[in-house]
């Protein structure tokens, strides 16, 4: 059986990430478009894990595929949405805690 990776993350390797990726981004990107291309990449991660839970489904549909893979799959493809949803529901909190604020 398959087991679920977890990660876990640690304030220092998360300051240790973002400092590789700033290093990275030194010699000429602007810090929207980093956020802007940091998000992207994440959320066509998000929709190339549906596509895989969907291909993953299918084999199994078609009787050539894992019980075990597909179920693995599937809970990636969840994980993957609520983090979407929750980030989205965090950004629409944030602007509207904005637009609150007194000029």
């Amino acid at each position: 059986m398959t087991a679920i990776p977890t990660i876990v993350v640690t304030p220092s390797a998360a300051a240790g990430a973002y400092a590789k990726v700033d290093q990275g981004n030194a010699g000429g990107a602007a810090g929207g478009d980093s956020f802007g291309a940091t998000l992207q990449r994440a959320m066509e991660g998000a929709v190339e894990t549906g596509h895989n839970a969907d291909a993953q489904a299918m084999q199994a549909i078609s009787g050539s595929g894992n019980l075990t893979d597909v179920v693995t799959a599937l809970s990636h493809a969840e994980l993957a949405l609520q983090t979407a949803t929750a980030i989205r529901d965090r950004v629409v909190q944030a602007y509207q805690d904005i637009m609150k604020m007194p000029i």
